[in-house]
């Protein structure tokens, strides 16, 4: 992808010169910040784009007139409270509004500007008309603020849709959407627009699916398990015990060992010299190097297997061997396995962690600001130390950065390695993710969560996400989480997730003005996720696959390798 294909689709706000339009209701009660209007009876218009120009729904914007400012309200509710079957022209029809803000003017013949909070409440009797294209703009799209275009308004397709950018990122956001609700392509609509302006950014994608290696082109390192490379010995004591340590009645024995043979290979890796050439492991007391379980420093485990065979030389006939062994042939297993290779692989260590750094989180840039971590291949007894140990590097990163090197860390289908339930599994993974939701603003991390089931996430981690696109969602439990994050004011449009269209959202918190329903911008073809729905009607008529094309599939199985093309 060159510079030019991702190129900002901001569509500029033109204010339209319209004629004032006839009062659609006047105020008959204002509640603190709610109000209720009656419909005014209006001339049959002439043209369906007329008809539309005066169509007043749930999600509207309508303005107010007073003295002081022209009041913005959303509406919330439509009724008749005394329908009757036959004729409808003397019909009471009432529109229900929250008063959310006013445009003002700034000093005499200064520049309008909308503001939250109401300083000149409307009277009775006074007129409702909707929103003005130029005024919604001041609402939905002002000036002033990064802010990037991910779509349009659903009022109004003149209307960018924009996100305050330092807000979405900074305080963490989160894209929830049933299955083919278009949750892939509003993600990578979202990424594409932050890369247009800002290509040196460093992002990286946890991709389970394997849908994002061809949606940001040559703008993304695009990294899975075959030319991965995370060395074991980035792992803290926590994750190296989920990996070698077997579950049974030995499991305290083993960690002691393992305890005790790391802390020895360590001990012998330093002394042995290999780590002169990088001096920020190093810290010399007396003349020995000081390093802890946790501290990310490289070792062997041909290290580790020595220890466990001096200790079990030393035992007595009487004695127990069976931890010892099992360490072992864990850590041998583990060795000759290929699927591992990409972290138990290689014939010798090295202290390159800040190769794996700069590749993982785009140290320099170097015109690839996004890595895509392809996941989708990795073996799932791994997979939870493998996303813990890159959660807590990224949180260590922004720690010892002191925060001078922001990341976004974009975690797709987080359901499944936050989950809400208690269970022993993800634990780390679950910690590491909630430290970064709750302390990793300080720190220039953020965090981005994609799910179809919000309600299956760690609430502790959804709840520091303070902005939520939340697209259409029709079980009452997922429904309940996005309620539960919103204003007031934002109910009445979060009403309307079980009907909403592909590819819309409804978007509430910090990174917008107001609540709004949106619909994101189309997507280059050729830079799409493939997360589209496979076509059994076309696929079935005809001989899909042959026996050697099985053969192959197979043979790639075995071997764990992918073919991304």
């Amino acid at each position: 992808m060159t510079a030019t294909t991702l190129q900002s689709t901001r569509p500029p706000v033109t204010p339209q010169p319209l004629a004032r339009p006839a009062a659609l209701a006047r105020i008959v009660s204002v509640t603190g910040s709610q109000a209720v209007a009656v419909l005014e009876p209006q001339p049959e218009p002439r043209s369906p784009a007329a008809a539309q120009e005066v169509r007043v729904h749930v999600g509207s914007l309508i303005r107010i007139a007073t003295p002081g400012s022209t009041v913005i309200g959303s509406v919330t509710g439509l009724s008749v409270p005394t329908a009757s079957m036959g004729e409808t022209t003397g019909e009471l029809r009432l529109v229900e509004l929250d008063l959310v803000g006013e445009v003002t003017r700034e000093g005499d013949g200064g520049t309008r500007q909308f503001k939250r909070g109401i300083t000149n409440l409307p009277s009775l009797g006074d007129a409702l008309t909707l929103a003005t294209p130029d005024e919604l703009g001041l609402v939905y799209a002002p000036g002033g603020r990064s802010a990037i275009t991910i779509g349009h308004l659903c009022q109004n397709e003149r209307i960018p849709a924009r996100v305050a950018m330092d807000d979405l990122l900074g305080k963490h956001f989160a894209v929830v959407g049933t299955t083919g609700s278009g949750k892939s392509c509003a993600v990578t609509c979202i990424l594409q627009q932050v890369l247009v302006e800002h290509q040196h950014a460093h992002i990286l994608v946890l991709d389970m699916h394997n849908e994002y290696s061809t949606a940001f082109g040559t703008f993304a390192e695009c990294i899975n398990p075959a030319n991965l490379y995370l060395p074991f010995w980035l792992m803290n004591l926590d994750e190296i015990v989920e990996v070698l340590v077997n579950i049974g009645e030995y499991r305290d024995a083993e960690i002691a060992i393992l305890y005790d043979a790391i802390l020895s290979a360590k001990r012998r890796y330093s002394e042995g010299g290999a780590m002169r050439l990088t001096g920020t492991v190093r810290k010399a007391v007396d003349g020995q190097a000081v390093v802890g379980l946790d501290t990310p420093t490289p070792f062997r485990l041909s290290d580790v297997i020595a220890h466990v065979d001096e200790q079990l030389g030393k035992l007595e006939r009487t004695q127990n061997s069976i931890p010892l062994r099992r360490l072992k042939s864990r850590i041998e297993q583990l060795t000759m396995d290929p699927r591992y290779a990409f972290m138990f692989g290689g014939i010798t260590v090295q202290d390159d962690m800040s190769e794996v750094l700069g590749r993982l989180f785009r140290v320099p840039a170097n015109g690839k600001p996004i890595t895509v971590l392809d996941l989708s291949a990795v073996p799932s007894e791994i997979l939870n130390v493998v996303i813990s140990v890159i959660c807590r590097m990224t949180f260590d990163i922004g720690v010892w950065s002191q925060g001078q090197l922001p990341i976004t860390l974009v975690c797709e289908e987080a359901h499944r390695y936050a989950p809400h339930q208690s269970a022993d599994v993800f634990q780390s993974t679950r910690r590491e993710l909630a430290k970064i939701a709750k302390e990793g603003r300080k720190y220039g991390i953020s965090l981005g969560l994609v799910s179809q089931r919000p309600s299956e996430i760690d609430p502790t981690i959804l709840s520091q996400c303070n902005t939520m696109f939340a697209m259409r969602l029709t079980t009452e439990a997922d429904q309940k989480v996005c309620f539960a994050a919103a204003s007031d004011g934002a109910m009445n449009l979060l009403e309307l997730l079980p009907s909403l269209g592909d590819c819309e959202a409804v978007v509430i918190g910090q990174g917008v003005p107001l609540p709004m329903r949106i619909r994101f911008q189309e997507l280059e073809e050729g830079r799409m996720p493939r997360s589209q729905s496979a076509r059994f009607s076309s696929a079935w008529r005809r001989e899909a696959m042959s026996a050697q094309g099985l053969d192959k599939i197979v043979e790639r199985w075995r071997l764990n390798k992918r073919d991304n093309t």
